[in-house]
C-alpha cells in the first residue's frame, strides 16, 4: 500500500466516524484498518470525547480555514511515528498496533487531518453540498471537483433541480 492510499484510508475514517458518531457501522477498509492493527472498536461512550476534537478538525479542514482544531488534536493525540512493514513495504504508521482505539484513532487521523491540511497527499476533505445534508466526504479525484458525499445527495439535488426548473419554466 501506498502512504498517499494509507492517509486517505485514515481520512476517509475520520470522516465516517464525523458523519455517524459511531463506530458501531464502520466497514469495508474502515473496518480493515482497525482489524488489522488489532484496534478494537470504540463503544460511544469511549468515542464521545473524541468526537468533539475531531468534528472542528476535519471541518477545518474540509473548509480550508484556520488549522487550529487539527493542531488540538495533534496536541492531545500525538503521533507515536513508526515504520511499519506488515504488507511488504516500508511505510509510516502514527501509532502501534494493539494500543486501545481511543488514542490510536485520535493519533491516526490527527496525522491524517495533518497531512492534508499541509496538502500531502493529493486528496481533499470536502463538505456536502446538498441542501441540508451535514456530512463530509473524501475527494480524491484528479481535478477534485466531488460536491456530494454519496449518490443519493447528488440524485436529491438533480432532481430539485429539475423540478425548480420546470416550475419556473412551465
Amino acid at each position: 500500500m501506498r502512504y498517499e492510499d494509507y492517509i486517505g484510508n485514515l481520512a476517509r475514517l475520520a470522516v465516517e466516524l464525523v458523519n455517524t458518531g459511531t463506530a458501531d457501522h464502520l466497514t469495508g477498509v474502515d473496518a480493515a484498518l482497525l482489524t488489522e492493527h488489532a484496534v478494537t472498536r470504540p463503544t460511544p461512550t469511549e468515542l464521545a470525547p473524541l468526537l468533539l476534537q475531531l468534528r472542528p478538525a476535519v471541518a477545518a479542514v474540509a473548509d480550508a480555514t484556520d488549522p487550529a482544531p487539527v493542531n488540538r488534536l495533534l496536541r492531545t493525540y500525538p503521533p507515536r511515528l513508526r515504520i511499519s512493514t506488515h504488507d511488504g513495504h516500508p511505510h509510516l504508521h502514527h501509532a502501534p498496533n494493539g494500543e486501545t482505539p481511543i488514542p490510536w484513532l485520535g493519533r491516526s487521523c490527527a496525522a491524517a487531518l495533518a497531512h492534508i491540511t499541509c496538502g500531502a497527499p493529493e486528496l481533499r476533505i470536502g463538505r456536502c453540498q446538498a441542501t441540508p445534508c451535514p456530512h463530509f466526504f473524501v475527494d480524491q479525484s484528479r481535478n477534485h471537483s466531488r460536491r456530494f458525499c454519496s449518490n443519493t445527495c447528488a440524485s436529491r439535488t438533480t432532481v430539485a433541480a429539475h423540478r425548480a426548473r420546470r416550475t419556473h419554466n412551465p
